[in-house]
């Protein structure tokens, strides 16, 4: 696996490295081993699985509160996803930037979100299918979120969203 930092501190593109045959492929998705030689989290609790028929559909921007705070590993397994994460940690030099990024079921990237950033995505394909590795579980009671368009972050997405939810939509003004 290959770990890219990106430019908000702490989060990652994980590259798997690709073995490729007439069969098809091999890769790994996660190595307790290497995830612990690059300093990042190496346990994870639950694994979820969102599918989006349409495309358009956006999902965020989710974060748990304290301390139920989330490190997130997110692969699209299927379509074309257009990733967001906010940097929303307190003590962070990077703290309210974000970064959006795409993963598709043909480039396998899987991205590092530590705890503290809000994560979110808009579909840009029919049928696209997200996995997900939480390393801690959903706290029902703990889960909020910032709106997709919260003015304090402009977010530049490449379209505009056709379904979201109302919890998703009515998110209250996001403040630090």
């Amino acid at each position: 696996m290959i770990f890219e930092p990106l430019a908000l501190d702490g989060a990652y593109l994980i590259k798997p490295e690709i073995n490729e045959d007439e069969r098809g492929f091999f890769a790994r998705s996660f190595c307790k081993e290497e995830f612990r030689a690059h300093g990042l989290v190496d346990e994870y609790v639950q694994c979820n699985i969102s599918f989006n028929k349409k495309k358009g559909t956006l999902r965020g921007m989710h974060f748990q509160r304290a301390p139920h705070e989330e490190t997130k590993l997110i692969q699209c397994t299927r379509g074309s996803i257009h990733d967001v994460i906010i940097d929303i940690r307190t003590n962070s030099h990077t703290r309210g930037q974000w970064l959006g990024l795409e993963l598709t079921e043909d480039n396998h990237s899987i991205l590092y979100v530590p705890d503290g950033f809000a994560h979110g995505f808009i579909t840009l394909t029919v049928n696209a299918e997200i996995h997900y590795q939480m390393s801690t579980p959903y706290d029902a009671a703990s889960a909020t979120g910032a709106r997709w368009d919260e003015s304090a972050f402009n977010i530049s997405w490449p379209l505009v969203p056709k379904v979201i939810s109302d919890r998703d939509r009515n998110f209250p003004d996001f403040t630090f």
